[in-house]
């Protein structure tokens, strides 16, 4: 069996990144009329498209409600990036519901958040083990960042339950090819250049080219870091995003898909008030700029964006703010193409199939 599995037939109801909001994500099941089991009167499925956790106020019980929906097959999901840093031990910003190492860094952001009792935690990360990492059939696929058809070739051929080994693989060759190219010796250089941490969103950094080079390096070895992160280019004008500073960008690898299948995916933030600042970075513009909030975007106007940044509703209750006004949890009903939002709020989806540029066939 692959990491790039079968989507069963069928309506389906796709929901975006969650990002541990567990009231969102009870909600949103409610208005989609799924019962505790995760059954549907009329038959439908639900199928995720990762992030189920880190950043928001209770990740261990989105993970109780959900991964029980998975066992049993009345759900299906892919592994997004914060998942796979979990199988890999890998503590990132908004983690400290699992890692104790980041209880303390996350206190200032994120707190209050419950913690995953122990004892839960070999379950937990056995059954995510062996999600996949794409989902696919005839007119529909699921992945979590991009649908890059030589990475995909590449993750075909890994069995179901790799994906930490291999990630792990890949990264070594990265790691190869910078220590080849003296990058890590040239970020600590820039790292005594600059003496505010890159976690810390009050000071922005200049460009680091080391730093650049070395994301990059990882993004163009590593196919699963493709396929759960995006495709990126380097950026000249440092951002902050994900809680660190960035140089390098996301790119909309959409306006190069070609292919006749429609792709869904989460991971970047999109923001639903037209005009809203958003909340991810500057980034935004890049990927999102000439689309409205609610259409499909690509070169032949199939792919969708369903994550609408709930995972950044942290940030409004930092700020004194209501978290449900600016940051939504949707879920795209296909073969509809209607979105579904956590406060009930139900839109048509805008453009499918609205060829941008001219396609060759």
């Amino acid at each position: 069996m692959s990491l790039v599995q079968p989507l069963p037939p069928g309506p389906v109801d796709i929901v975006g990144d969650i990002h541990g909001e567990i009231a969102a994500l009870e909600q949103l099941l409610t208005h989609l009329g799924y019962d505790r089991e995760g059954n549907h009167p009329q038959g439908r499925r639900l199928v995720f498209v990762g992030d189920f956790c880190d950043r928001g106020p209770d990740s261990p019980a989105v993970l109780g409600r959900i991964l029980p929906m998975l066992a049993s097959g009345k759900a299906h999901a892919v592994l997004g990036n914060h998942e796979i840093n979990l199988l890999r031990e890998d503590a990132k910003d908004g983690s400290g519901w699992f890692f104790d190492s980041r209880v303390a860094a996350d206190q200032p952001k994120y707190a209050p958040f419950a913690r995953l009792e122990e004892k839960a935690a070999p379950a937990l990360l056995d059954q995510l083990a062996y999600l996949p990492i794409a989902l696919e059939r005839e007119d529909l696929r699921i992945v979590h960042a991009a649908w890059r058809p030589t990475q995909i070739a590449m993750v075909r051929e890994l069995p179901l339950g790799s994906a930490r080994s291999a990630y792990d693989h890949f990264e070594e060759l990265a790691a190869d090819q910078a220590q080849a190219s003296c990058v890590a010796e040239r970020m600590r250089l820039e790292e005594q250049s600059w003496p505010h941490s890159l976690e810390d969103y009050r000071y922005a950094p200049p460009f680091l080219a080391a730093h650049s080079e070395n994301e990059l390096g990882k993004a163009m070895v590593n196919p699963l870091k493709v396929l759960t992160a995006g495709v990126e280019r380097e950026c000249r004008n440092p951002f902050y995003a994900g809680g660190k500073w960035r140089f390098v960008e996301r790119v909309g690898w959409w306006n190069e898909y070609d292919e006749e299948p429609a792709v869904v995916v989460g991971h970047y933030w999109r923001r639903m008030l037209p005009g809203d600042a958003p909340a991810h970075g500057a980034q935004f513009e890049n990927l999102f700029g000439n689309t409205t909030p609610l259409s499909w975007h690509g070169l032949r106007g199939n792919v969708f964006c369903v994550d609408y940044s709930v995972g950044a509703r942290w940030l409004a209750r930092l700020r004194g703010e209501d978290p449900t006004q600016r940051f939504k949890l949707a879920a795209l009903r296909w073969p509809e193409r209607t979105l579904v939002f956590d406060d009930g709020v139900q839109a048509d989806s805008e453009g499918f199939g609205k060829t941008t540029y001219p396609v060759q066939d």
